[in-house]
């Protein structure tokens, strides 16, 4: 997967960088009509959101992550072949394998980082329709946060090494929508984390 520093330029269609969590405005996508009828103009928007921490940590060969604004706990991706994924070394990952990805059709997201250390985020645009091909990583130098508009593609922040905590808000309903690239297309996406981790 090509990694792409993080800037306004590059992020267009994907979302945008955040300065400032009290500026960031999450985006509520109102409950579609089911036939000719429209939804009322005053409802099918207000679950509002919620926030809370997003920790993701290295334990060995294997990325974790936990998100309380969902109760969420995850496996973000591995450092080698899951298969031979080994929990009880330190070494830094030298690559990050990606297996999954999901998108909110029901809001926006906001990542930003409370350990100010780099992290990068797989994106794609819109479409069910999605090949490994259409993912991109981005790159974030760890002093700026990410919002990423509702129906695009994602992973969590993911981080290059050890523990990082994100605030995160998003979409209360939150509604997912995945892709399992190893049972849908017999890959994982990679992500070469030797430029940030040099031995």
């Amino acid at each position: 997967m090509p990694i792409v520093e993080a800037t306004a330029e590059s992020l267009a269609g994907y979302g945008h960088i955040v300065s400032d969590t009290d500026e960031v405005e999450i985006e509520i996508v109102r409950w579609p009509a089911q036939g000719h009828r429209e939804v009322d103009p005053d409802s099918g928007d207000e679950g509002g959101t919620t926030e809370g921490l997003f920790i993701c940590e290295w334990k060995g060969d294997i990325l974790y992550g936990r998100n309380s604004a969902v109760s969420g706990h995850y496996i973000l991706g591995y450092g080698t072949e899951p298969k031979k994924a080994d929990e009880h070394h330190t070494r830094d990952p030298k690559t990050l394998l990606v297996w999954h990805a999901n998108y909110h059709p029901d809001g926006g997201q906001c990542f930003f980082p409370e350990t100010k250390k780099p992290f990068v985020v797989p994106l794609a645009l819109p479409g069910d329709d999605i090949s490994p091909e259409d993912f991109v990583c981005f790159h974030f130098s760890g002093h700026e946060g990410l919002y990423i508009h509702p129906n695009v593609w994602h992973e969590g922040a993911l981080g290059i090494r050890g523990e990082q905590r994100f605030f995160d808000k998003q979409g209360a309903v939150h509604a997912r929508i995945s892709v399992d690239f190893a049972r849908e297309f017999k890959c994982l996406l990679e992500v070469s984390l030797e430029q940030f981790n040099p031995a």
